[in-house]
């Protein structure tokens, strides 16, 4: 029976078989050493003067990347290299065979620490998958996964589908359309998530969901961010907002032991405005300081210490020009004291400039990031988890004049916000909650609004006329009108928390297969050209 090379310390002094790839064959005439790699690690098998004529000469015949399959002693090493798993065994082998030979030169070394371009390594990506780095990382997120289906499987919810072809709702981001062959010129969308169909779960009595939901948002991409991904979606019922959060905090320190062998301490909770006032940004990062400050006179600033012997009056006014192209309407000033050993900025808008604070704030904020990078002064191996409540409801949009919504519309407001919906709408705060760790965003939810006459509120207050709202979310709305349960939700981000937890640079690090940033994949060449018969069928045409 094939054993995986993980699980071979518990088969010491017995004869094992073990298949995979050959990651490296050394020939030293009489000796020759196969280094085995299958998908959980690496073994190395040895064959000398006391192996069988013909096992020694078919391993004479084993190219690197071959795929074989081998039968042998598992024994200590002579010479152990404590510094990699199973450096202290191998495998005399009394038996091999080459299942499958590589016919082609391969287009990169199959080894981590290789300076290769995205592009040629995604074309080839089942090839690049083959390296430890990038197999370990795919090997992680499943992790993830699996400890994520125990939790909250043991805390007795149940895991539903959610439709993949649904009617398109406005979430935010563009929709991907599918167009439909029976009922030409209608289309589905795919999900941006399993937003609306968990509220119905709950209104249909099953008050604990959860969901690896796939999503797919049609949007510019970046290091953190694929056009498809994947949820951790839950939903529950008779719930607020401190049951949710105390829910997924037991689900994350759940995790962290699981996957990484950590203990965590309780997350601490900071409200929306206080993370803009102390950081610049909806998704601090809080294992450094340099927070924002206000002076005596009212600028703000951020002061780095242990810097000025980091940072050379040229770096300093490079930094400056950095924050001028972030926006220049905000003048912004560098300081070394060299005394003192800081480094401070400080913004503000010149005088006869308009502007407001939040966006000072926000450059602020930029700029802490930026030179916390600069100075190499974010910790690696530390996990700062951070709960960012009491979201505004509205955010006011200087193009239009308007205020938006900040979520999708059928987030409650806070209690004490209801006076102020049609009154002041920069008071009105909602019921909404993100968890941030080391500054990238996992998870968002909120409290659902479940009353139809608060709804249709909510909807009049987006601009939504009633057969707009009919149109888009008539069956939701008319599911109210039945009775529901008080509930709310969150989906964390899979894809990003194991990028996070892995300290991986992108996205595309630990998704099998994930698209280029024009949202390409150019193993496939998806997306691709359909032919005439196809669009035929459709009711469609392409208008150059």
């Amino acid at each position: 029976m094939r054993i995986y090379t993980s699980d071979l310390s518990a088969h010491l002094t017995q004869t094992v078989t073990v298949s995979g790839f050959a990651a490296a064959v050394r020939d030293k005439g009489g000796l020759i050493f196969i280094e085995l790699r299958d998908v959980s690690g690496e073994i190395q098998l040895v064959f000398d003067d006391k192996s069988d004529t013909a096992v020694f000469a078919a391993a004479q015949s084993v190219k690197k990347e071959s795929v074989i399959t081998a039968t042998g002693l598992l024994r200590e090493r002579s010479s152990k290299n404590t510094k990699i798993k199973n450096g202290e065994l191998e495998i005399f082998v009394t038996d091999i065979k080459i299942l499958s030979a590589p016919q082609k030169q391969f287009p990169f070394e199959l080894k981590d620490n290789i300076s290769v371009n995205d592009e040629l390594r995604l074309k080839y990506r089942y090839l690049d998958l083959r390296r430890p780095s990038v197999r370990d990382n795919i090997l992680f997120r499943h992790r993830i996964a699996a400890a994520a289906r125990a939790f909250f499987y043991a805390e007795r919810f149940y895991e539903i589908e959610t439709p993949m072809l649904i009617k398109s709702t406005p979430e935010g981001a563009r929709d991907y359309l599918v167009p439909s062959r029976i009922h030409k010129g209608h289309f589905y969308a795919l999900p941006q998530s399993p937003q609306i169909y968990k509220q119905l779960l709950m209104i249909a009595g099953f008050d604990r969901y959860i969901q690896l939901a796939r999503c797919f948002r049609d949007e510019d991409l970046r290091a953190d961010r694929q056009p498809e991904f994947t949820q951790i979606d839950i939903e529950m019922s008779f719930v607020d907002v401190d049951d949710i959060l105390d829910m997924l905090e037991r689900f994350v320190k759940s995790l962290m032991k699981t996957v990484l062998d950590k203990e965590i301490t309780p997350i601490p909770r900071i409200k929306y405005d206080e993370a803009i006032a102390r950081f610049g940004s909806d998704k601090p990062d809080t294992r450094y300081g340099a927070e924002i400050t206000e002076s005596a006179d009212g600028i703000k600033r951020i002061k780095f210490d242990n810097a000025a012997d980091k940072i050379s009056r040229k770096e300093l006014d490079r930094i400056v020009d950095y924050a001028k192209g972030l926006n220049d309407k905000i003048a912004v000033r560098g300081a070394r004291n060299a005394d003192e050993n800081t480094v401070t900025f400080t913004a503000k808008f010149p005088d006869g400039v308009t502007g407001n604070e939040r966006e000072v704030l926000s450059l602020l904020g930029s700029l802490r990031i930026y030179v916390a990078k600069k100075l190499d002064i974010i910790p690696r191996g530390v996990y700062n988890y951070l709960w960012v409540t009491d979201m505004p409801f509205f955010e006011f949009n200087p193009d239009t004049g308007e205020w938006d919504a900040m979520h999708h519309p059928f987030t409650m407001p806070n209690d004490n916000s209801l006076p102020y919906l049609e009154t002041d709408k920069s008071k009105v705060y909602a019921k909404a909650y993100d968890l941030v760790l080391n500054g990238t965003e996992l998870c968002s939810g909120s409290i659902r609004i479940t009353d139809p006459v608060l709804q249709n509120r909510m909807f009049e207050l987006l601009g939504l006329g009633e057969e707009e709202i009919a149109a888009k979310f008539g069956f939701l709305t008319e599911a109210y009108k039945y009775g529901a349960p008080p509930h709310g939700g969150a989906g964390i981000g899979l894809d990003r928390l194991a990028m996070t937890l892995s300290e991986a640079e992108s996205l595309r690090d630990v998704t099998a297969f994930p698209k280029l940033k024009d949202a390409s994949e150019p193993m496939s060449g998806a997306p691709g050209m359909t032919d005439e018969g196809q669009l035929a069928e459709l009711g469609l045409r392409i208008v150059e």
